[in-house]
């Protein structure tokens, strides 16, 4: 990783039976950015990590017991990646659509304010992607939808 590209503070990771396709396709599909790739000698990946904007997600293989591809346990997923876009977020389903991305959700407005999209990857990870149409401060959203937002339980 160049010196100046600094880790975020949280990221999140996610395994794949073929991490190098991986790889390409979420660079593809996602328009992610390869930030560093790193081989082992028989050119098996190793670790690698995409980036969007300051965000960093890490790629790796199967590489223990504990580490699945939603691939190996049925489709099911226990997290989802969450990305909230700066860009045009119809645009970005469109390529991920090209792209062959499973759509589970098409783009929708959401009564919070964000418009949002749900894809499978090949594997059968679940990404969702949104972008904010229109803010609320807590008061407004609490006053709109009956709610009530606080800082903890």
């Amino acid at each position: 990783m160049a010196e100046d590209q600094e880790r975020p503070p949280v990221s999140t990771s996610v395994c794949y039976r073929d991490p190098i396709a991986a790889l390409k396709w979420l660079e593809s599909a996602f328009g992610f950015e390869p930030r560093i790739v790193v081989l082992a000698p028989d050119e098996t990946l190793v670790h690698a990590e995409l980036g969007y904007h300051e965000g960093v997600i890490g790629v790796g293989s199967v590489w223990s017991p504990n580490h699945a591809s939603p691939a190996d346990l049925g489709g099911k997923n226990t997290q989802s990646v969450h990305i909230q876009l700066r860009e045009d977020v119809d645009a970005h389903y469109a390529r991920a659509k090209a792209a062959g991305a499973e759509i589970l959700m098409a783009p929708a407005d959401q009564t919070y304010g964000d418009r949002n999209y749900v894809a499978r990857d090949p594997e059968g990870h679940v990404w969702s992607f949104g972008q904010t149409k229109k803010r609320y401060d807590r008061e407004e959203f609490d006053r709109t939808y009956g709610t009530t937002t606080r800082d903890r339980i």
